[in-house]
């Protein structure tokens, strides 16, 4: 049985570390995105492909090491730490 959209991106959420509103962001322009579908959305094929497109486009950045993480400013300390970078 295929996992729905909203369980491969809460995988994938969970696996990039990335905040769900960083996510839609970037993915679908749109930083409510996973906290609609949390609450029932429907998104259509486009939306559907735009979100697969990225997720799929980042494994394969982070593979061969060219992943540059996102976020904001709430998230740039723990990529900071992460990645153990001294300021």
């Amino acid at each position: 049985m295929e996992r729905s959209l909203l369980q491969r991106i809460e995988a994938f959420l969970k696996e990039s570390a990335m905040p769900p509103s960083v996510f839609g962001r970037a993915a679908v322009r749109d930083p409510r995105f996973v906290s609609d579908l949390r609450g029932g959305r429907e998104p259509g094929r486009e939306i559907i492909c735009r979100a697969e497109h990225f997720m799929n486009k980042w494994r394969a950045a982070r593979r061969i090491g060219d992943s540059v993480p996102l976020g904001d400013r709430r998230t740039r300390e723990f990529w900071r730490v992460e990645a153990g970078v001294e300021e």
